[in-house]
């Protein structure tokens, strides 16, 4: 029996035909809505020659890469910076003392509790209250890492507190400490199970670093609001969003491939792995093991 058939009942023909129905309908329904969109635009002159003339140039080709690398640069500091923010206060609160694991616990429930664009404007502005001066870059950083890192903490104490008891239970039994279980145990299991919502969480890091603008980190979003107020093209802010929207579109769909990927190379890797010797009565690759 199929785990879908365990969750519910497989659907009859009735049923079948009532879904592919509903599926034409709703494909109907969104291809409909997608032209209406796109009349609208061609209605009030958002497809004039004039609106999307600057971008042939290169001088506005090279400000867009500008902002798509300083995007990339803060979410690449922020990636790492979160993941390792969540591995920390994971395996704090996946601790047996109470000392490390309520202040872990605090900590990751306080930053999961507040806005990000709330930590953005505490990252540059709190500091600029006492005559200190912060980088925009780290502001912007700051805020991604707290928040992203409390949501990855908390996906990495689930992914392992997800595996079944008995594996741990049974390298306790052999002697392991719990570094050990963890490290050796849990964590090669649990990665694989977590890694869609880990890669899910940086990709909204990703778009996240659109919150920069806010402070004017010249990001590809703040970089486009600036290409899109020029009146000598007709204040074309509708073609520059709708370039921008399809830089964030490849690049977070060039993330997802690349996980797919690399589960689905973990996945073999684990097939690979637990493959067994066929032995006879006595067990030959035992013998020779001997």
């Amino acid at each position: 029996m199929t785990q879908a058939s365990v969750l519910y009942d497989l659907p009859g023909p009735r049923a079948r035909r009532r879904n592919a129905i509903i599926g034409v309908v709703s494909i109907a329904a969104i291809v409909g809505l997608i032209a209406w969109a796109i009349y609208r635009l061609w209605q009030t002159g958002q497809f004039e020659a004039r609106k999307w003339e600057q971008f042939q140039y290169a001088a506005i080709q090279r400000e867009l890469l500008a902002g798509y690398l300083a995007t990339l640069k803060a979410a690449g500091i922020a990636t790492v910076l979160a993941l390792l923010f969540g591995a920390l206060f994971a395996a704090a609160r996946l601790s047996d003392r109470w000392i490390v694991r309520a202040p872990a616990t605090f900590v990751v429930e306080l930053f999961r509790a507040i806005p990000l664009l709330i930590l953005i404007f505490f990252g540059y502005y709190v500091p600029l209250q006492y005559g200190w001066s912060i980088d925009k870059l780290w502001a912007l950083v700051i805020g991604l890492t707290l928040y992203n890192g409390s949501v990855l903490a908390e996906i990495i104490r689930a992914g392992i507190d997800a595996v079944p008891r008995g594996q741990s239970e049974g390298a306790y039994a052999i002697g392991m400490r719990k570094n050990q279980v963890i490290r050796l145990i849990l964590l090669p299991q649990a990665v694989r199970a977590m890694l869609p919502a880990i890669v899910s969480q940086l990709v909204v890091l990703l778009k996240d670093t659109a919150l920069g603008f806010i402070i004017t980190y010249p990001e590809l979003l703040f970089v486009g609001k600036q290409i899109g107020g020029r009146l000598a093209f007709g204040l074309p802010y509708v073609p520059t969003y709708l370039i921008v929207a399809v830089i964030y579109i490849a690049t977070c769909g060039l993330l997802s491939v690349v996980a797919w990927w690399l589960q689905k190379r973990m996945g073999r890797a684990r097939k690979t792995s637990a493959a067994v010797l066929p032995t006879n009565d006595f067990g030959d690759a035992g013998r020779s093991a001997i």
